[in-house]
């Protein structure tokens, strides 16, 4: 048996967009507590939850590609040399 391995093909959305995206579903899906809470409300509460959930997706997009260390060099102390000169009388 043959087993092909397909690559994930990962799409790269900036924050913009999909804070965009997410403030209109959450618009679209509570249309009925814009009417209780009024528009001023309803619309600081959709942005405040957008923001916590794009805030998630963000995190865990930064973990998978965790960036390499560089190596730190520390220099080597250098030792003096004192010279002593011979006092002549």
């Amino acid at each position: 048996m043959l087993t092909e391995k397909k690559a994930v093909q990962k799409t790269t959305i900036s924050g913009d967009t999909i804070l965009k995206k997410v403030t209109e579903q959450l618009n679209t899906s509570l249309t009925s507590l814009k009417t209780q809470l009024g528009e001023k409300k309803f619309n600081k509460r959709i942005k405040k939850a957008a923001k916590k959930l794009v805030a998630g997706i963000e995190k865990a997009s930064a973990k998978k590609a965790p960036e390499k260390k560089k190596a730190v060099v520390k220099a080597k102390p250098v030792k003096k040399k004192v010279v002593k000169k011979a006092l002549k009388k």
